[in-house]
This record gives C-alpha cells, structure tokens and sequence, in this order.
C-alpha cells in the first residue's frame, strides 16, 4: 500500500506523518505539493495539521480551493481512505468532505498538551488494532479546534455512529474537565457516513515512535497497513 501526504505551504506535520508510514512501518510514502492534481497511485491520502496558507480568513479556508483538493474529494468519492489531522481536519469541514465546522477554542487560546480519548469505533480501517470503549492517551496543538455543528447535524453524527474519537478523562468519563476546547458532545474525530474520511484533531503520528514514550498512536497507523493489506 501506499500513503500520501499533502503538502500545503504552512504545513508543518507532514514529516511527523511520513516518520511514522515510511520510518516506523516502512509503507511506501509519497509527499504530494498542494498544486499537483492526480493522488491515483496513493492508498491513503493524509492532509496533516500546521497553518496551510497561514491560516488567514479562517483555518483550512484558502486551502480547500487549492488545486489537490479536487483530486482528494475525487478520491474519497471513490471510496479510498482520506484522513485529515488537526488543521487536515479543517479542511475537510470547510471542503464539505466533514460535516460542522472548527471554530475557536472555547478560552480563546491555543491549547497544547496530552488528552485522553475514547475510542468509540473499532470497525474502521483505521482503528481495528484499538478495543471499542478503549482510552488512549494523545497530543493536542490547535487554537480552532472546537468542533461545533447545529442541532439536526449532531444528532445525525450520533444517530450514525460517526463519532470516532471523543474527549474523556483517563477513566473513560466523558465530562466538562475532559474537554480541552469546548467541542460540543466532546468530539475529537468523526467521520463521514461511509467511514472511508476521518477528521480528528488530536495528533496521533506525535504518538508513535517509542523514542518519545508514547505509542497510542501507533495502532491507528497500523490499522491501516493491515486493513488495506488484505483488500
């Protein structure tokens, strides 16, 4: 299999997301520029966290009109997996590949540290290593990571099952403490109904390498590998 990752000018997690395909788990890994239009050859296309053209009007906002987005929305059409991490998984709201929308977090500051997640769905490609109901631990970096959608959007997400990953305390407790930015429902990460994209803030190629003691975010990354391995 092979993965690819976007590269936005302001990207800065895209190297962290090719440590762990190429160096960790020696996938094939190809590192596509925002301007290129054809991702045909990759398996799983990853659009990685960092500030894609700065960031200016409003996070992932300029970048859903570069030219590789087309090629991305064509292939999760298609069904291939597409994943979006932090600022990826803001342009895949303002895209309309996600439904809601990241807004400000709820301090209006950027929030930086360890949380705990639930694992809500292990039937995925990429959370088949995880148990359902399973907490992992994972870092966070963002300032608009507060997931936000109307009422009717919401309670289809959870009527859905599109809810992937959701904030807890470290004994699984969905609670207000839990929540670092004020997402509603304490979403973490959904995904679209066909479960082939995901969006998730948390960072879970900044959990991988054993060098740095933390490897919750390994078994994501190794789900795919042997998931799309048998396909």
């Amino acid at each position: 299999m092979k993965f690819g990752v976007i590269v936005f000018p302001g990207s800065n997690c895209d190297r962290d997301i090719v440590t762990v395909t190429r160096g960790l788990l020696n996938q094939p890994t190809r590192m596509i520029w925002h301007t290129e239009t054809d991702v045909s050859d990759c398996d799983v296309v990853v659009i990685p966290g960092g500030f894609s053209y700065g960031d200016y009007l409003r996070c992932g906002a300029i970048a859903r009109f570069s030219p590789v987005m087309a090629a991305v929305s064509d292939h999760a059409r298609r069904g291939r997996i597409v994943l979006g991490i932090c600022n990826g998984f803001q342009v895949l709201s303002e895209s309309g590949l996600l439904p809601g929308a990241l807004v400000r977090n709820r301090n209006l500051q950027f929030v930086c540290n360890r949380v705990s997640l639930k694992v809500e769905r292990n039937d995925l490609a990429y959370t088949t290593a995880y148990t359902k109901g399973q907490v992992i631990e994972v870092p966070i970096a963002h300032g608009e990571g507060c997931y936000y959608a109307d009422a009717a959007t919401l309670e289809d997400l959870e009527a859905s099952a599109q809810v992937v990953f959701r904030y807890t305390n470290s004994d699984g407790l969905v609670t207000p403490e839990a929540n670092p930015n004020g997402s509603l429902n304490n979403i973490a990460g959904i995904c679209n109904k066909a479960g082939n994209v995901l969006g998730m803030m948390p960072h879970p190629e900044r959990a991988s390498d054993p060098a740095l003691g933390a490897t919750d975010g390994l078994p994501f990354f190794k789900s795919l590998v042997a998931c799309l391995a048998v396909v």
